[in-house]
């Protein structure tokens, strides 16, 4: 069966080339979104997905949030207060504050300043985010940290040792991230009492309480303690906020619904175009297939050996797609937009590609299956 489908398609190498050509760019281009929205709802759930979540593993918000970029203010008091609810083993304030930096170009531009408590800075850098310098660098005077990739969005060096302005106040670069970026803007991560400072935030408010737990203790069960005791507030599992601000974010900005729309064309176009290209390969071959049935090949047997030649296309397909999605990665991943295929995104990815090219091979099994053996001894 094998055999005789790779003679088949070898026959007509035009359409077969054409055929793992509609693959390839069909494949292509969905994985092409799929891996730019992964990249973007990592920006959507950076404030979180950059902090360290092994300490805080709760974050506790204002009750009406259901987007981590948008903390309104809260007391300072709960800081305090949260550490007496049975489970909790520590509490740290979190501040997120809009500020502007100045370069020594004289060159401003926007940026989130991110503040916590030294020495565990609880609100990130995430220590496998940090490119150069240490976490413990941030306690210093004056210090602050800049992303790597915002170099080229800045046209400024963001090296370590370089002094800038912050809200008029003189400040010095002194961690350098990678990746550590969010979808509010970029991230200038300092200490807690710093991030108030350059950023005029009230000394009496946080932006977020984390909340670590106590060994054993059931991160849900201690959510559930926190909001049953305190009104305004709601204690979030730091996975799950960072979940639903990405679903928020996703939804209100139609970025889905964008992406979607196009992943849908992908499927539909590259069904119909193989689904056509495959059954003007059959056409071409008529009586191949009248011949096979004249010497008792069964109807079952022609099924087969087209849906065998379906497979064939769609595995080399497959593998030829995702050689150009991960060139297409490496080479995005140096200008900064990293992300990265998961397991299941390739096993659906492979999936659209059978159901493409299997699906699409029904023309054409539609059409032999009315071929007559007696045909091929016509004309």
């Amino acid at each position: 069966m094998w055999k005789v489908a790779i003679q088949f398609i070898r026959y007509d190498k035009a359409k077969s080339i054409g055929i793992v050509i509609g693959i390839v760019i069909s494949i292509f281009l969905i994985g092409q979104q799929l891996g730019i929205l992964g990249f973007l709802t990592g920006l959507m759930g950076g404030l979180i997905e950059n902090s360290r979540q092994e300490v805080g593993q709760i974050w506790v918000v204002d009750n009406i949030t259901s987007n981590a970029n948008e903390l309104s203010p809260l007391d300072e008091r709960l800081v305090r207060e949260i550490r007496s609810v049975p489970g909790v083993a520590a509490t740290y304030g979190l501040v997120a504050a809009n500020a502007s930096v100045k370069f020594a170009s004289g060159k401003t531009a926007p940026i989130l300043l991110i503040g916590s408590e030294a020495p565990s800075f609880v609100a990130g850098p995430h220590p496998d985010r940090i490119r150069a310098g240490q976490l413990s660098d941030l306690a210093g005077e004056g210090a602050v940290s800049a992303e790597y990739f915002d170099e080229s969005t800045f046209g400024q060096s963001l090296a370590v040792g370089t002094r800038v302005e912050i809200g008029g106040k003189e400040a010095i670069i002194r961690l350098q991230t990678q990746n550590a970026r969010g979808f509010a803007g970029s991230f200038f991560y300092t200490s807690l009492s710093k991030a108030r400072w350059y950023g005029n935030f009230p000394a009496n408010k946080v932006s977020a309480v984390a909340v670590q737990v106590q060994p054993g203790e059931s991160v849900a069960a201690v959510c559930a303690r926190i909001n049953a005791r305190f009104q305004g507030v709601r204690a979030w599992n730091a996975q799950e906020l960072k979940n639903t601000t990405i679903a928020f974010i996703t939804v209100s900005s139609n970025i889905g619904t964008s992406v979607g729309s196009l992943v849908v064309f992908a499927i539909i176009s590259g069904f119909f175009i193989i689904g056509l290209t495959l059954y003007s390969a059959a056409l071409d071959r008529l009586r191949d297939y009248g011949t096979l049935k004249a010497i008792g090949a069964t109807d079952g047997y022609v099924r087969k050996l087209i849906l065998t030649q379906s497979v064939l296309f769609a595995g080399l397909g497959f593998l030829l797609a995702w050689a150009l999605l991960e060139g297409f990665r490496s080479g995005v991943a140096n200008a900064g937009l990293v992300f990265s295929y998961s397991a299941a995104q390739l096993l659906g990815l492979l999936g659209i590609t059978v159901f493409i090219s299997v699906g699409g091979s029904l023309f054409a099994i539609r059409k032999i299956n009315s071929v007559e053996p007696a045909s091929v001894f016509r004309g």
